[in-house]
């Protein structure tokens, strides 16, 4: 199922962090929500970037952080504030022009479910919902925010072939 993957699509809070919020004092005193992002997450998702596979988040808050973080790691789709998730994945499928069994999609929560029965790779974080692990083709050691989103980048780009180039470019 890997070996397919063409686009990669996820959950932000409890798949690209460990799903706490923080709000700290701006510089106008108003509270500001914050959240931390794993670096190595970070950086496979950019290697998937150099390799084609395109990637997405879909995201039922709105979050400047999220927002930054998907600029940084070169995501293709960007989607805050849609609790509603499946025209979302619709509009991203026809854009990207890819079928849904060449899409795998992380999630962590309830919510996810209605998206990982449309898509070819399931891929639940080691931290989701029992119920979400219950139809994941796949359940990362890693919990969301803490290094799951590396585990599936690094499992896409050894079932592509291109983990050794990629070895050997870093000298590893």
């Amino acid at each position: 199922m890997a070996a397919r993957v063409r686009l990669l699509l996820m959950d932000v809070d409890g798949v690209m962090t460990d799903a706490k919020l923080y709000n700290v004092p701006g510089p106008d005193g108003r509270m500001v929500e914050t959240k931390g992002f794993d670096a190595q997450d970070g950086i496979s998702l950019q290697w998937l970037s150099w390799y084609g596979i395109k990637t997405g988040l879909i995201s039922g808050r709105v979050s400047p952080a999220a927002e930054e973080r998907a600029r940084q790691c070169r995501f293709t789709y960007v989607y805050q504030g849609h609790i509603e998730k499946i025209p979302v994945v619709e509009e991203i499928l026809a854009d990207a022009k890819v079928d849904q069994s060449e899409v795998a999609y992380i999630g962590d929560d309830l919510t996810d479910i209605v998206v990982m029965r449309r898509v070819g790779f399931r891929i639940a974080t080691g931290n989701a919902r029992p119920e979400v692990k219950a139809i994941a083709h796949m359940v990362t050691e890693r919990a969301g925010g803490n290094g799951a989103v590396r585990e599936v980048a690094e499992l896409i780009l050894k079932a592509k072939g291109h983990w050794a180039e990629l070895l050997r470019k870093y000298e590893a």
